[in-house]
């Protein structure tokens, strides 16, 4: 019977990592292994990706994110106080409101209350008759005098350092010293990391090869993911058709949301779309209606059949339908069940009205720990290595091939078996693993004469025609396709 059951609860944690998309499983791998990464997309849709990532950590993991905007004038301090967030304590009742102010909760950020005389528990020490501070108490203006403490704050549980490439090279050096040592220094304190806690850099390129942060801090990352627009973003385009359907579309008092498709510019003439006023229209034609009272298990958005993280593996059997393009410009807004710190909206926590996460943090640390136990044959290892000694020899390669790219290379490939239900690694794996770790890791060579085959006489028109057009995704698939897969 205990067999059985866990059986189920395998079979269940299986079924949730496989309705996951492509972004919660880069989120979910760095947090099995405890790691940071690297998410990029087009330019042009990096603050919907760092809005979409918002919504997954809360709604799919329950963890709070802060989103950081960076810039090329960020400073330490403007980086630094971006990154906390009022500490909500836990289990805490939400208070009585007598203004009939109900539909406007309040949400107290501190570690803990200060209580009132009455509840003070030294409130008989001070009320003791003949004692000094109930003969004479102090006058209200002295009372008034006092300000009040700072708020409790903390390092939010999820950082979404957003265009973290464009901020200065201290702020990123200052970002690479939070993530060693779990510890961020300001003027007047040290802020300690939380338990969970994820750095991930949203950065917009044109390609995922091309995105990449400072030289050590790119090395500290753990994966790379490049995100598609033409994906779309799910969480957003949910939430941007409950409140368009609640609102009895855009001429109720909603109206304000602002939906940028850039597909619907060339399809307004189109008299087949005049009888649909829907924002989304074009996407439900490819995809079908959404529902608007869908869980946060999204069917088909993250099966694992179109999932760039773990559809690659050779022992995966699952599909799903896949979901069409989508795209939502800056002015949506987020959920009204997500409350923002301090007014502020690039933080945001989870509130009383949430489901409970998808996978909270004992299912996280299972999956860690079942890692942990992976087994590689000989036969795979050798394989890893290969791809590594020909990624280093590479004509276009001129570095990133480090020893930290490497112990994650072996990280990655252990967190990916259990999201099969396996317990050793197959050769797919290895190669899926490659194409994460070194995504944002290789560095090209930057010019002919560069190239290592130029001190034996090579020409150097034929160097340029051979790096013409290479990238690190085209070293990676060169590299796949040359070295051979153990049988």
């Amino acid at each position: 019977m205990e067999d059985d059951n866990k059986e189920r609860q395998q079979a269940e944690l299986l079924d949730k990592i496989h309705s996951l998309s492509d972004l919660e499983l880069a989120v979910l791998l760095s947090l099995i292994a405890r790691e940071h990464c690297l998410i990029s997309t087009e330019p042009d849709f990096v603050e919907d990706l760092s809005k979409e990532l918002c919504l997954a950590t809360v709604k799919t993991f329950g963890l709070t994110p802060v989103i950081v905007p960076c810039h090329s004038q960020t400073t330490l301090d403007e980086f630094a106080a971006a990154l906390l967030v009022p500490v909500t304590p836990p289990n805490s009742p939400l208070p009585n409101n007598n203004n009939n102010n109900n539909h406007h909760p309040q949400h107290y950020h501190s570690h803990r209350s200060v209580p009132s005389a009455s509840e003070s528990y030294f409130s008989s020490k001070h009320n003791v008759p003949g004692s000094s501070s109930s003969a004479h108490p102090p006058p209200p203006s002295q009372q008034q005098q006092q300000p009040p403490p700072p708020p409790a704050t903390q390092i939010a549980n999820v950082v979404l350092a957003q265009n973290l490439d464009h901020a200065p090279r201290a702020v990123q050096i200052q970002a690479l010293e939070l993530l060693r040592a779990r510890r961020l220094f300001t003027r007047t304190s040290v802020q300690t990391a939380p338990k969970q806690f994820l750095f991930v850099a949203v950065v917009g390129a044109e390609s995922g090869g091309q995105a990449r942060v400072t030289h050590h801090l790119n090395d500290f990352l753990y994966l790379a993911h490049w995100h598609d627009p033409e994906d779309g973003f799910a969480y957003l385009e949910e939430q941007a058709e409950k409140e368009w359907a609640s609102a009895g579309g855009f001429g109720g008092h909603m109206g304000k949301i602002e939906v940028a498709n850039n597909n619907n510019d060339n399809n307004n003439n189109d008299g087949d779309d005049d009888d649909d006023d829907s924002p989304y229209a074009k996407a439900d034609d490819d995809r079908g209606s959404i529902d608007l009272g869908s869980s946060v298990v999204k069917t088909g958005v993250g099966s694992v059949a179109n999932s760039g993280l773990i559809n690659e593996s050779y022992h995966s059997a699952l599909s799903g339908p896949g979901v069409g393009p989508g795209r939502l410009g800056a002015g949506v807004s987020l959920s009204p069940q997500l409350t923002f710190h301090s007014n502020d909206p690039t933080a945001v926590g989870p509130t009383e009205g949430l489901e409970p996460p998808l996978l909270p943090e004992s299912e996280v640390a299972h999956l860690a720990h079942l890692s942990l136990s992976v087994c590689v044959d000989i036969d795979v290892r050798r394989y890893q290595m290969n791809i590594v000694a020909f990624l280093r020899m590479h004509r276009a390669v001129s570095g990133g091939i480090t020893p930290k790219a490497t112990k994650h290379f072996e990280q990655l490939m252990r967190c990916l078996a259990p999201l099969h239900g396996l317990d050793f690694v197959t050769p797919a794996l290895v190669g899926l693993a490659a194409k994460k770790v070194y995504l944002h890791r290789i560095e090209i060579v930057a010019s002919p004469e560069r190239e290592r085959s130029m001190q034996w006489g090579s020409e150097p028109a034929a160097v340029e025609a051979m790096l013409e057009g290479v990238g690190p995704e085209e070293v990676i698939e060169d590299v796949l396709g040359l070295v051979a897969v153990p049988q």
